[in-house]
This record gives C-alpha cells, sequence and structure tokens, in this order.
C-alpha cells in the first residue's frame, strides 16, 4: 500500500506504541491526524517530543473516544483508523473498573460507530494478549479461549467482540490486532522492563512482583509494523490476529538478562506490593504467530537482546520521566 497522501487517524497517539506508530505513518507519507487525551496542560504525551520534521506532517487533536460527537468529527474524511486509545494500566484496573468500561468499551463503541457511518476503508483495532489470561496450552493461537483476569483485560475483551460484531453485523473492515507485551522506548515505568532498568540506574536492589510469569516481549517497532500490514492486507478483514515472537521468557530471566547488558548486578526482591491477586495473574503468555506470518508477511525482526539494547540507552538518558519505577504503579 502507498500511505502517501492517505488520511489516517490515530486514536491514542499520544501514547507508547501510538507516538512510534504516528511518526512511523508520517514518515511513510501519510496525512495523519493524531488524537490525544485532552488534559488542562495541553500536554500532547509523547508527541512533544517529535522532531521538526515529523511534526509538519501531524495533525494533533486533544479530545476523548469517550465522546461520540468528536469522533464522528475527527473520522471524517479519514481513510484508515488505527485505534489504540485505552486506559491500561492493570493494577489501576482493579482501583477503578468504571473507568475501563467507560474508556475501553464504551470509548471502542464510539470509535466503531463513527468508523461505520464515515464508511472508512479500513479500520485496525488494537487489543492485548491479557485477554487470554493464563495459558491453557502454549504457544498461544487466535482460537484460545478468552478469560477476564483482570477488569481490565475483560473490558478489552468486550472491545474486541464489539469490533466482531461490527464487521460481522455491518460489514465494518476492521481488524483485531492481538500485541503481547510490547517495550522500548518511551513506555511508562508501569511495565516491567522501564522498571528493571530505571531501578538498576536508580538503586541497589531491584524490587518487582512475581518473577515466575512467563512472557513473550516484542520490540516496539515491530508491533508498528504488524499493525500497519494488518491496515494495508485484505486478508485481515473481519479476524484476529497475534503479533509475538513466539520466545518464552520468565520475568526474572528478563531482570537477569537487562542486568547482563547494563553491566550491573543487584539483588531481586518480590514487593507484595506489585505482586497481582493470585487469580488475576497471567502466569504464561507465549505467541503463536503463524496466523500474521501467512496473512500479513509479518514476522519481528528484533530479538529481545536488540531491542533491550536500544531501550536502555533511552532510559537511561530520560531517567527523570521514570522516578514511577521505584513505587507500584
Amino acid at each position: 500500500m502507498n500511505w502517501k497522501g492517505t488520511k489516517v487517524l490515530v486514536t491514542g497517539a499520544g501514547g507508547f506504541i501510538g507516538s512510534h506508530l504516528g511518526e512511523e505513518l508520517a514518515r511513510r507519507g501519510a496525512k495523519v491526524r493524531a488524537l490525544v487525551h485532552y488534559n488542562s496542560r495541553g500536554h500532547w504525551g509523547f508527541l512533544e517530543s517529535r522532531d521538526a520534521d515529523i511534526a509538519r506532517r501531524i495533525e494533533v487533536r486533544p479530545g476523548d473516544i469517550a465522546d461520540p460527537h468528536l469522533m464522528l468529527d475527527l473520522i471524517r474524511d479519514q481513510e484508515v483508523v488505527f485505534h489504540l486509545a485505552a486506559l491500561i494500566a492493570i493494577p489501576y484496573s482493579y482501583i477503578a473498573p468504571a473507568s475501563f468500561v467507560h474508556t475501553n468499551i464504551n470509548g471502542t463503541l464510539n470509535v466503531l460507530e463513527a468508523c461505520l457511518k464515515r464508511k472508512v476503508k479500513k479500520m485496525v483495532h488494537t487489543s492485548t494478549s491479557e485477554v487470554y489470561g493464563t495459558a491453557k496450552y502454549t504457544p498461544i493461537d487466535e482460537k484460545h479461549p478468552l478469560q477476564g483476569q483482570s477488569p481490565y483485560s475483560a473490558s478489552k475483551i468486550a472491545a474486541d467482540h464489539l469490533a466482531e460484531s461490527f464487521h460481522r453485523s455491518f460489514g465494518l473492515p476492521v481488524a483485531v490486532v492481538r500485541p503481547f507485551n510490547t517495550y522500548g522506548p518511551r513506555q511508562s515505568a508501569r511495565a516491567v522492563i522501564p522498571t528493571i532498568i530505571s531501578q538498576l540506574l536508580g538503586q541497589g536492589a531491584l524490587r518487582l512482583g512475581s518473577l515466575s510469569p512467563i512472557r513473550d516481549f516484542n520490540y516496539v517497532k515491530d508491533t508498528v509494523d504488524g499493525l500497519i500490514r494488518a491496515a494495508e492486507s485484505a486478508n485481515s478483514v473481519g479476524v484476529e490476529i497475534n503479533l509475538g515472537s513466539g520466545r518464552a521468557v520468565s520475568i526474572g530471566a528478563t531482570a537477569h538478562m537487562v542486568m547482563k547488558l547494563m553491566n550491573r548486578k543487584a539483588a531481586v526482591k518480590t514487593d507484595a506490593g506489585r505482586v497481582r491477586p493470585r487469580q488475576s495473574e497471567v502466569f504464561e503468555l507465549v505467541c503463536d504467530n503463524r496466523k500474521a506470518r501467512r496473512l500479513l508477511g509479518w514476522k519481528p525482526r528484533h530479538s529481545l537482546e536488540q531491542g533491550l539494547a536500544l531501550t536502555i540507552p533511552f532510559i537511561q538518558s530520560h531517567r527523570y520521566q521514570y522516578k514511577a519505577a521505584l513505587y507500584n504503579v
């Protein structure tokens, strides 16, 4: 697909993955409209730091997906919509589950209805591997049962089903993409890899939650590539597609890998405040990415070691942003 001149809306464009996606689309020549969450400080999230050349190609619009009238206005004349806006912090979902319903379910409904009314050519809905819960088998393919083990994952399951229903009921050309544990520059300290790196930079010991859960980490540029390929491919319409490496690594092993790359040693301590309720913890997530390879021609280009080597310098140079890693976020 030639993106030059294509009108594209990215919701959640001020966030970690959304900012990388918006910038990459702009580099490819797309006319990007970036929805960032409105705030009284007028802050555009990670789009604040985009370079001047990229800035000229991105139209930033503050707002909220919870407003259906705004979404109808924003999607006017847009050809492709990437929907990434969501509340994603699992610990916060235990405290404020209604907020997750409001944003992740009702907000997604507003985006879907606006896409349908404005007759967009393609919508890419961003899901999460958390919808699978603890694996009943690995690697996890798209036929794996869904299980809401946190209010966050339950809200994303509902959003996924809404997207599916709009395709089946109204013919909306929507793809559901499920990234597994994306990491990289800009990711907040609520996630484990930035927490490990920033704590190693700032204190003597690592305070983490459970060390035994297994994850499938994917570098952000690979996730962005998968989202764009899903938008480009006619094969993705009406289906769910996993994006993951297929490589299993425990949280504890990840911590030791980071220590090796940073040439630092630290005692790893379990912090009870960071441990999920047992029935809510997802103990194993490993991706079966054969569908993405077959339908999209996608595969990850960065190994975990390569991605970490690119992430560590960013956090080192932005340490002031990562003081929250010392606390349970």
